[in-house]
């Protein structure tokens, strides 16, 4: 059965849920909700009773590959309404001793082969509210991951934070410390939308500080914006990625807004304070998004960020989505080992308790890793960069003992989209279209299902 267009009833829609509807329309149409593209796969958490004895195992073991790290900062100093990762209110006596327990793990790890020997590629602080720290309190964090974890020599690290209560007093104490690229949530330059969605600073205060922290020329400065939020038209959208693009800013990341449940916006929108954007409207947002970072001239290096020259890399972004070893650090912070995802305690007591140990008391989670993670992981980074090879998937399923070639398996689903309009076939693979980049993560998610289903029943078929 042909998919078409849902609001139309003489158009039935496929069965088949991986497929797009046909539309004039794909940017709106192709899909009726975000999918996401964390798909288990067969993936299976740790009995609780096994977690100390893997934890050793696996902390045992040296590292290969690409590596990164992640410090989680669990603080900040109101909720925005968006968020859906708020932990702790920040209170400023809580700076110093969060970071002495940092520092507790980090060298209560030291002498671990998961944590010696092999080069990271990136470091991430993030939260949460890095930025609240206080200035010193950061400078000594950076330093003591530079001290007790194996950096690359050009290693990314990124300090995350909002520009209230940042400043260039704390910027260049980063800088100093080893911080070379810095990542701001600005979310959007427009006085009306920063107003209702409870921004503390004004946009003047925003583009000032961005100037002056541009000005500073001593590393790579990032900022998010988002689309959808409730008050922002696309002519609006339209000024903000303007804005960003006249600031001498090095990087860019578009994001839609999430209805996230439990979230201060998904509350005011069910109670009818606030409307956000329609659903389907969002794909012209984006389209609008790509249009102005084109004309301004940028790279997309991804199908959510934009560069304008060669500092800005966006290393721990990538390595994290195609599966990079991270070692974690920090109250309620994820890693990955060897394939096995785990997370650290969220609880602030417990973690200052058990950070100067060292060992499994730390993790509240472990995940083993699915059958086909390779694959995943093949599959999401070519599409987070909108460009699916099929080699790298190729190589990948026959890690995992699977004889077919990606590009067989995938044909039905691959013709679907080109015909729906969200790729084309390319000399090794496919590209994604202007809606494909889009839908890039619900089309990930369905990717990721249909090669599962399909390896499965191939697998069924052979053994029966």
């Amino acid at each position: 059965m042909t998919p078409r267009r849902a609001d139309s009833p003489s158009m039935p829609v496929s069965p088949e849920p991986h497929f797009a509807r046909l539309s004039d329309d794909p940017l709106a149409d192709a899909f009726s909700g975000r999918m996401g593209a964390h798909a288990r796969g067969g993936a299976l958490p740790v009995a609780g009773e096994d977690v100390a004895g893997l934890w050793a195992r696996l902390t045992a073991m040296p590292r290969h590959g690409p590596s990164v790290a992640y410090v989680h900062i669990p603080f900040c100093e109101n909720h925005c309404l968006f968020c859906g990762f708020y932990q702790n209110p920040w209170r400023r006596d809580q700076g110093a001793p969060y970071v002495d327990a940092i520092l507790a793990q980090l060298v209560a790890g030291a002498e671990t082969a998961v944590q010696q020997g092999h080069p990271l590629r990136a470091v991430y602080l993030g939260g949460g509210t890095p930025t609240a720290l206080a200035a010193p309190d950061i400078a000594r964090l950076v330093e003591g991951l530079r001290r007790y974890l194996p950096l690359a020599p050009d290693c990314e690290i990124t300090l995350e934070g909002r520009i209230v209560s940042f400043g260039l007093e704390k910027a260049r104490a980063a800088f100093d410390a080893g911080v070379n690229r810095i990542s701001l949530g600005v979310q959007t330059f427009d006085e009306g939308v920063r107003r209702r969605m409870g921004r503390k600073s004004t946009r003047a205060e925003t583009i000032r500080f961005l100037d002056r922290l541009v000005a500073l020329d001593r590393g790579a400065v990032v900022i998010d914006l988002i689309y959808g939020l409730p008050g922002q038209d696309r002519a609006t959208f339209r000024a903000d990625v303007r804005q960003a693009a006249e600031l001498g800013l090095d990087g860019l990341d578009l994001y839609s807004l999430k209805p996230i449940p439990g979230t201060p916006l998904l509350i005011a929108q069910d109670k009818g304070k606030l409307t956000p954007a329609g659903q389907r409207d969002l794909g012209h947002f984006y389209a609008d998004g790509a249009q102005e970072m084109d004309r301004a001239g940028w790279e997309a290096i991804s199908t959510t960020h934009w560069r304008r020259g060669t500092r800005e890399r966006s290393i721990y972004n990538f390595e994290v989505k195609a599966g990079a070893q991270c070692l974690a650090f920090g109250a309620g912070a994820g890693g990955n080992l060897h394939g096995h995802g785990f997370r650290l305690t969220p609880d602030l007591a417990a973690y200052r308790a058990e950070a100067g140990q060292g060992g499994a008391g730390l993790i509240a989670g472990m995940m083993r890793p699915a059958p086909l993670a390779a694959v995943h992981n093949a599959i999401k980074a070519g599409m987070e960069r909108g460009r699916l090879d099929a080699a790298p998937v190729d190589a990948a399923l026959a890690a995992c003992g699977m004889g077919e070639g990606f590009s067989d398996l995938a044909a039905p689903l691959t013709a679907q989209w080109t015909e729906a309009g969200l790729m084309r076939p390319a000399a090794q693979g496919h590209t994604l279209t202007l809606a494909g980049r889009f839908w890039q993560v619900a089309m990930t998610a369905r990717l990721i299902a249909w090669v599962e289903a399909r390896t499965t029943q191939n697998s069924k078929e052979m053994t029966a």
